[in-house]
């Protein structure tokens, strides 16, 4: 277990200093010891929490649900179970946005199609749609 100063655990973790800062604030990673200088030493310990947020993140999950995830991980009451009713959660909410940016998707493409791109911004069909004419 190697001993890390803020910068070099960002670095290790490819975040920035603030990232590890703002993780810290938000207890999502454990307080660091410090050296008698007051410098925090990080520990491979929060490079792989660091780590976790950034996949958990990088499925989806916000930070707030990232720190319930946490918190089941170190509770022995919670089963498999209980972080699977949290996935299927996730992959409902994620499918809910794909049809909303698919129907996004559909009107643009509409708008696009009546929009010749001639002519002034006061017969835009584009503009107009937006303004309910």
């Amino acid at each position: 277990m190697s001993p890390y100063k803020t910068g070099e655990a960002a670095a290790k973790a490819g975040v920035h200093k603030e990232t590890i800062r703002y993780y810290e604030r938000r207890n999502l990673i454990p307080e660091p010891a410090r050296r008698r200088s007051g410098y925090r030493i990080f520990t491979d310990e929060h490079i792989d929490r660091i780590n976790f947020i950034k996949r958990a993140q990088e499925l989806g999950f916000t930070l707030s649900e990232i720190e319930d995830l946490l918190t089941l991980r170190v509770d022995g009451y919670t089963t498999c179970a209980d972080v699977r009713q949290r996935a299927e959660t996730k992959l409902w909410d994620v499918e809910e946005k794909i049809t909303e940016l698919q129907r996004i998707r559909e009107a643009l493409q509409h708008l696009t199609d009546l929009c010749q791109g001639e002519g002034p911004t006061s017969q835009c069909p584009i503009l107009d749609a937006m303004e309910g004419s």
